[in-house]
């Protein structure tokens, strides 16, 4: 798989320049429901993020923005995110990297995570169980995990996701919002702190 072409993206740089103690490319909701790199839930995970030193990299999938190509169903999405992570690569080496998405960009990620070994920890936002062919490579991901769900999301609900992932091989945290709709209307500070709490704690430390 390889990318359909040219991928837009944007970077955004930690509040101190000049200490970037970590990289992070985030991935989209869905590109057929208005899924984009510039999407709230998008934006708050990488501020928070860079509120905890890190470097990060949005960028649209094909056919999204002046990404080029045409929507691919999630496979050559994958494709997309992969060339991402080589171009997070090129320009923080040696760095530690997250992988991260909401929605759709949730499962691309996790898909990606299973056999990328240059992702340090994955960040799973509104992961969308009703909508995905498959959970089953959720266990395949050995990488430390944050799964934040809203309580009331359509795609799988809080408690939905609970049971998905108790038995899923540590180490990972689960975050539930309680009130939260998918989009994490209204909820958008709620979804930031867990982020930061969790981003400032480096797990991927702990699994060296």
């Amino acid at each position: 798989m390889r990318p359909a072409g040219r991928i837009e993206g944007i970077v955004n740089q930690p509040a101190e320049r000049g200490l970037i103690r970590g990289a992070a490319v985030i991935c989209h909701a869905h590109p057929l429901h208005g899924g984009m790199m510039h999407f709230k839930v998008i934006f708050r995970a990488a501020k928070a993020l860079q509120s905890q030193g890190f470097a990060v990299l949005r960028f649209n999938f094909r056919g999204v923005g002046v990404s080029e190509g045409s929507h691919d169903h999630g496979i050559g999405e994958q494709a997309d995110t992969k060339a991402a992570i080589d171009e997070a690569e090129r320009r923080w080496p040696s760095l530690p990297l997250v992988l991260g998405g909401f929605s759709f960009g949730a499962a691309m990620a996790s898909l990606v995570a299973v056999d990328e070994p240059r992702v340090r920890a994955a960040l799973l936002l509104g992961f969308p169980i009703t909508r995905v062919a498959s959970t089953d490579h959720l266990s395949r991901i050995r990488q430390p995990r944050l799964f934040v769900q809203g309580s009331r999301d359509e795609f799988g609900s809080g408690d939905d996701l609970l049971r998905l992932t108790a038995p899923l091989p540590e180490p990972k945290r689960v975050v539930v919002i309680e009130g939260a709709d998918h989009f994490f209307t209204g909820r958008l500070d709620d979804l930031q702190t867990p982020i930061e709490r969790w981003a400032g704690e480096r797990p991927w430390e702990a699994t060296q």
